[in-house]
């Protein structure tokens, strides 16, 4: 079976808040954003759901091609910020496209999530015969920050993006490997959205229910282990890091991509980063840097693509695939 990602698509909220807007609520400033994490502006959602901005992206990728909806036999959504608990996002996004033949899910991996869902997607596929899948990272962060908190709610912004993969018999499978791990013992350093259990028969108990993150501790987390996971997956795929035109980081803070460049000895080129114009999007950072790759010409056909993702959990993963449309 052979891996194609044939399209990528994009849906970002109309509202742009710049470093200077978010001056004018809390003690912050454009120098100090930009230099502490590249940041320029964000997207926040003023009408705009996850559901709403995935099925943007899912209408994109079908009309972009010469499939119906009808052809579609998978839909994997990443994202950590529902609407709602259930329905699923992919659920959604299928009904309102009218995908009735494509089974869903969602993943649900913080910022690794769209490495993940690619992972699900692609052996998913491969297992049961799929042709066409739709994989979409989507996330509305705003709505779990505080904003009189200046650590966190700088970071993050809002939006969608995806990819339409095609999976056809032609002997060669340009999805090359993954590797993934796990530090479950550290995920407190960086949590969200707690849910208190209201039943009239459980015990209150009192929790932050913002987006709360130890920064100096992910950041050392991230230069230390995402080496080691690269590493993992160059060796399982034959690789070096000079066989790579692409390596596309989760977009949380261009330091810490800088950082991580530099460590590994990758170019400024092999890099992309569009953190200044989207923020932190979790797990929709890395397919929004594939679509700007795309719509911009700059990946070619043959051109091999690193995906690395890391975040709440604590989770890494990356994953190597020929470009091939």
């Amino acid at each position: 079976m052979t891996f194609n990602l044939i399209t990528t698509a994009r849906a970002v909220p109309d509202q742009i808040i710049t470093n200077s807007d978010l001056g004018k609520i809390m003690p912050t400033s454009d120098e100090w954003i930009k230099q502490r994490t590249g940041i320029e502006r964000r997207h926040l959602a003023s009408t705009e759901t996850t559901e709403s901005l995935c099925i943007d992206v899912a209408q994109q990728l079908v009309q972009a091609n010469s499939i119906g909806p009808k052809q579609i036999d998978l839909i994997v959504v990443a994202s950590m910020s529902p609407t709602y608990s259930m329905p699923s996002v992919a659920a959604t996004v299928q009904g309102a496209i009218g995908a009735e033949n494509a089974a869903t899910l969602d993943v649900n991996a913080a910022c690794t999530g769209f490495v993940y869902a690619m992972a699900v997607a692609h052996d998913m596929a491969v297992a049961k015969g799929y042709q066409n899948v739709i994989v979409i990272g989507g996330e509305v962060m705003s709505k779990y920050l505080n904003w009189q908190d200046r650590s966190t709610a700088v970071l993050f912004g809002d939006g969608a993006a995806g990819v339409l993969l095609a999976l056809n018999e032609d002997g060669q499978d340009h999805y090359l490997g993954d590797a993934f791990k796990t530090f479950g013992e550290k995920g407190r350093s960086l949590m969200a959205d707690f849910r208190p259990n209201n039943s009239p028969f459980a015990k209150p108990v009192e929790a932050d229910s913002y987006l709360t993150m130890d920064g100096h501790q992910i950041y050392n987390f991230v230069i230390k282990k995402a080496p080691v996971v690269i590493e993992e997956v160059l060796q399982k795929t034959g690789l070096t890091l000079p066989d790579i035109d692409w390596v596309v980081f989760h977009q949380a803070n261009a330091r810490i991509i800088q950082q991580l460049s530099k460590k590994l000895g990758l170019t400024a080129q092999q890099c992309p980063i569009n953190i200044d114009e989207y923020g932190n999007v979790a797990a929709a950072s890395e397919p929004l840097v594939l679509n700007d790759l795309v719509a911009s010409g700059q990946l070619k056909p043959g051109d091999k693509v690193l995906l690395c993702g890391f975040g709440g959990g604590l989770t890494i993963g990356a994953s190597i695939f020929d470009y091939y449309n």
